[in-house]
């Protein structure tokens, strides 16, 4: 016969915002080890932090609000990874290459979390979008783009470029998360060759043009 999970005793007044973070922190833990959402009940969590399921539905309304939570935390853990990744770099290309690969280390390190995250169909699709171009992560994606664009670097609209980037980041992160028994090679490796080609080419398009014939006419006149 198991023991009977150990309560906590009642919270004090004013500690409900603890309580909260030590909810979200537990439900993170939990489904850290999981392989779907759907392993981790309400009832789980309630048990990891030592109180009763109903004490979970007085911070959070149902399930899908608590797990929305921890999406958010998530965000705000990539980005202080990117930013990290990113603070001895002096260029804007050598910051937003730091960040895509900042990125996908994240992403292959909370599997579950960026599963989650970025994987999962989003119930509430209107909401996802503002708490995502409104996500410091993206911000700075953003920011850099911009000043690839001052800098000359890159040349079009910065959120566009900034999709582009994060969709190359996100692609890498996603293939390897979805399919890891294929030959990817290290992954640091096969993650800067992608995220360096998205960069690049999107650099040299306007100089080169986007036709093959066009691309061809380039590479024949430059390696002679």
């Amino acid at each position: 016969m198991s023991a009977p999970a150990v309560r906590r005793p009642r919270a004090k007044r004013g500690s409900g915002d603890l309580l909260r973070e030590e909810i979200v922190v537990a439900a993170k833990r939990l489904l850290a080890g999981a392989d779907r959402a759907d392993d981790v009940p309400i009832r789980a969590v309630a048990d990891a932090v030592g109180v009763t399921t109903p004490s979970i539905y007085l911070h959070f309304a149902n399930k899908e609000e608590l797990l929305a939570a921890v999406v958010a935390d998530v965000f705000g853990e990539l980005d202080d990874a990117m930013v990290a990744a990113a603070a001895g770099e002096s260029t804007p290309m050598g910051r937003l290459r730091a960040f895509g690969l900042a990125y996908v280390r994240f992403a292959l390190d909370h599997r579950e979390h960026y599963r989650l995250a970025m994987l999962e169909p989003c119930p509430k699709p209107h909401i996802e979008v503002d708490e995502v171009l409104h996500s410091s992560a993206f911000s700075h994606m953003q920011a850099t783009v911009e000043e690839c664009v001052a800098a000359g670097i890159f040349q079009g609209d910065p959120l566009a470029i900034t999709f582009e980037m994060w969709a190359a980041a996100h692609g890498v992160a996603a293939l390897m998360i979805a399919k890891p028994y294929l030959p990817f090679g290290e992954a640091e490796d096969f993650a800067d060759r992608t995220l360096c080609a998205a960069a690049i080419g999107h650099a040299v398009r306007p100089v080169v043009g986007d036709e093959p014939g066009a691309v061809m006419e380039w590479l024949a006149r430059h390696n002679r």
